[in-house]
């Protein structure tokens, strides 16, 4: 084993320790469900900001926003970006106060909890729909972490793939069944600063040995395409392929999808005071804004290191139309900068790190959400099992488990696109939750009628469109997020509308809260 090598190593036992230690430590301060599910609502400003875009920003951060800037240049992932800073504001500004009161005041510890209470949902109905749908999106969505942690350690250390994810999941699963929502929340804020730091340490390295940023902007306008918001760079044919409109508005449309992701609702939901929340939206946006033009710029800088020759080629010329391989970006480049040394293969671990707690801080998130979705909504509420605390836990704990197995076999072929994987699992989330999160907060006439129909029609376009609509190509080859949330909050305002208003003691409690934010 190289001096590099065991540098990386030990970086990353180091950072993946600490992890465990943290699980261990919050632990202690999980005494039953409500601890595990929500940390007993006292999350401080600074950890429920940074956790909420930490658990957020998943493998994509890292891998998949700078492997489509390097494959296709800044359009794609610039107008994601631009989509996903203008949700993450809009989120914090408009859902966050209102949600946190509204969950408080019907004492509801997940989202599927909080529409049932909301409109008062007798037959659980809402309860079942929901959990099912976290569970059918966020299985993919944690089997996108696991796939970018067996790529990291696969092109690393050349180790085999399947091996390297099922060790990464075993250490996410470790923490997080240990401390629940508590670990979660504190490794998340930890991982944000890992992830920033490698973030802005990879950048400089980048842009130096490119030739400086000169170098890097004439590598780029020599592109078709490259650096144009109204275009795309065709690897194949070297030139520039048109970004319509529908395009632009359809990935903008990415920031739709914050209104209705269960991991960051629930840090609005947990923090200790709702006036603590404006303090929070500032960190989060600013975080945000830097963390994705950091993100894009660095697929900028490698495809100009590649052009210079001091970067491998991340084009696979059997596939040049997939941008999977040019997700392993920053592997490679850490792998690069280990090779100067001991302390250079150190600080390369950190690099790695972050990579590990852009995957970890979103995966352990999702399955947070996907346990309590199965054990408190299904198994309790839904199916009338009434558990000890003890069952309870032990219940949520193995829920936990079976979700992870569940995600390791979806991301079981190292040729599936963290980028693709997470695009599909955020429209679902955005589409189901989004419409009815907004209206359930701001439109007192919603009912559960509604919900339901919204919630259901969501979910469906959003298969429908992906694998009925968008293979028609043209036109109709837009995003699936934005047609599918349009279509679902058209439903639940035709439906609440042609059925029974809701009873007063719904509104009296809506017009409480809305007196409350």
């Amino acid at each position: 084993m190289s001096i590099s090598q065991i540098g990386i190593i030990i970086s990353i036992l180091v950072y993946l320790a600490g992890m465990l230690l943290v699980g261990f430590v919050a632990s202690k301060s999980t005494n039953d469900v409500k601890d595990f599910y929500l940390g007993g609502r006292k999350l401080g400003p600074f950890v429920t900001a940074m956790s909420a875009e930490a658990s957020d920003m998943s493998s994509y951060l890292l891998m998949g926003v700078p492997g489509l800037a390097y494959f296709s240049g800044i359009a794609d992932a610039g107008w994601t970006c631009l989509g996903l800073i203008a949700g993450t504001y809009l989120n914090w500004l408009f859902t966050a106060k209102r949600l946190r009161n509204y969950t408080e005041k019907l004492d509801a510890i997940t989202i599927p909890d909080y529409f049932k209470k909301r409109f008062d949902d007798k037959n659980n109905v809402l309860l079942c729909i929901g959990a099912l749908f976290i569970i059918v999106f966020f299985v993919p969505y944690t089997a996108s972490g696991f796939s970018a942690c067996g790529k990291l350690f696969s092109s690393l250390f050349g180790i085999n793939y399947q091996l390297a994810m099922i060790t990464s999941a075993v250490i996410i699963v470790g923490y997080t069944t240990t401390g629940g929502f508590l670990a979660a929340s504190k490794t998340d804020f930890i991982q944000s600063i890992v992830m920033t730091i490698a973030l802005f340490f990879v950048l400089g390295y980048g842009v130096v040995t490119a030739g400086g940023a000169s170098n890097v902007i004439a590598n780029a306008q020599s592109l078709p395409g490259f650096l144009n918001m109204s275009a795309t760079h065709d690897n194949v044919a070297n030139a520039a392929n048109p970004y319509g409109v529908f395009n632009k508005i359809t990935m903008f449309c990415w920031g739709l999808g914050y209104f209705g992701m269960p991991h960051i609702l629930l840090r609005f939901m947990a923090i200790r005071k709702s006036s603590e929340l404006k303090l929070s939206r500032r960190i989060a946006s600013v975080w945000v804004v830097f963390s994705l033009g950091i993100a894009v710029v660095l697929g900028v800088v490698g495809r100009a290191m590649t052009t210079a020759g001091v970067l491998e080629d991340l084009i696979d010329p059997a596939n040049p139309t997939s941008s999977s391989l040019a997700e392993t970006l920053i592997v490679v480049l850490a792998r690069q900068i280990s090779e100067h040394g001991f302390i250079f293969a150190l600080l390369a671990g950190m690099v790695l790190a972050g990579i590990l707690a852009s995957t970890m801080s979103t995966a352990d998130s999702q399955l947070i959400a996907a346990s309590s979705s199965v054990s408190e909504n299904l198994i309790q509420e839904t199916f009338g099992i009434n558990l000890s605390e003890a069952a309870a836990m032990l219940t949520a704990r193995a829920t936990l488990v079976a979700v992870a197995v569940l995600g390791v076999v979806i991301a079981w072929n190292p040729s599936s696109s963290v980028f693709g994987i997470v695009s599909f699992a955020w429209a679902g989330f955005g589409a189901v939750f989004g419409p009815i999160m907004l209206l359930s907060l701001y439109w007192k006439r919603t009912n559960k009628f509604g919900a339901v129909a919204g919630m259901i029609s969501g979910g469906a376009m959003v298969f429908i469109w992906k694998y009925m609509v968008r293979p028609m190509g043209g036109v109709w080859d837009l995003y699936e997020l934005a047609p599918a949330f349009l279509v679902a909050l058209i439903v639940i305002v035709v439906v609440s509308l042609i059925t029974p208003a809701p009873a007063d003691k719904i509104t009296e409690e809506f017009e409480h809260v809305s007196k409350m934010s």
